[in-house]
């Protein structure tokens, strides 16, 4: 269910589930930390195949939330690896009370895998932030929604030219239109840019679309110019 994307960095792809009516890819990510453990990232849903395939990798410590919302399957990964730490990104704690989070997401990477992945928020949207991870042994930045690079072969009808429209289509990708227009405040946004930017990305893992093994900083460059 695993396959590996660059040096302890491993990707899984997951259902197509929908988003407002449009259908979205899933797509989650696995690291393995210097000390061992594993770091995930957006996950998926669970099924055994998947658990046994990460559990080879190292015994589970640490799931992530990279927006509040990508919280589908938190529950049910957290209830597999109990002991794991559930970090939550600006605002999820709050939509989902339910759910027990260990921690918050900050600009700075938590001690845990600081050593092995940097982390920036991107802040100044009234709809949602999101954290931003660069997962150095790899060399890869790996962003959630806030880069879309969908397949043209895979968009078809009205839905596709939306998509299409809103640029999030193609090599080049950028970010949902309505969500760059939430950006009142656009100076935060600008500094995290600066940051993913000077990490000289050579590999980008997104979730939705298509990723990259070279060329991320000039992708992400031209997908985030709108900033």
């Amino acid at each position: 269910m695993l396959e590996e994307f660059g040096p302890s960095l491993y990707v899984a792809e997951g259902p197509t589930v929908s988003f407002y009516g449009f259908p979205y890819p899933t797509r989650m990510a696995v690291a393995r930390l210097s000390d061992g453990g594993v770091w995930v990232w957006s996950p998926v849903a669970l099924t055994d195949e998947l658990a046994s395939s990460v559990e080879e990798i190292g015994p589970v410590r640490h799931i992530v939330s990279p927006n509040k919302i990508h919280h589908l399957f938190l529950g049910e990964w957290a209830e597999r690896w109990p002991s794991a730490r559930l970090y939550a990104p600006p605002g999820l704690a709050r939509k989902k009370p339910e759910v027990h989070f260990d921690a918050d997401l900050g600009d700075e990477p938590d001690p845990a895998w600081a050593a092995d992945i940097d982390q920036v928020i991107f802040r100044g949207s009234l709809a949602m932030d999101e954290v931003v991870f660069f997962h150095r042994a790899s060399c890869t930045t790996i962003i959630c929604d806030l880069i879309q690079r969908h397949a043209q072969e895979k968009m078809s009808g009205w839905k596709g030219q939306l998509m299409k429209l809103d640029s999030l289509v193609g090599e080049q990708g950028s970010t949902p239109r309505e969500w760059r227009a939430s950006f009142l405040r656009r100076g935060p946004a600008r500094a995290a840019r600066r940051k993913v930017l000077g990490w000289r990305a050579s590999r980008l893992l997104i979730a939705h679309g298509d990723c990259a093994q070279t060329g991320a900083t000039e992708i992400i460059r031209k997908a985030l110019s709108w900033i």
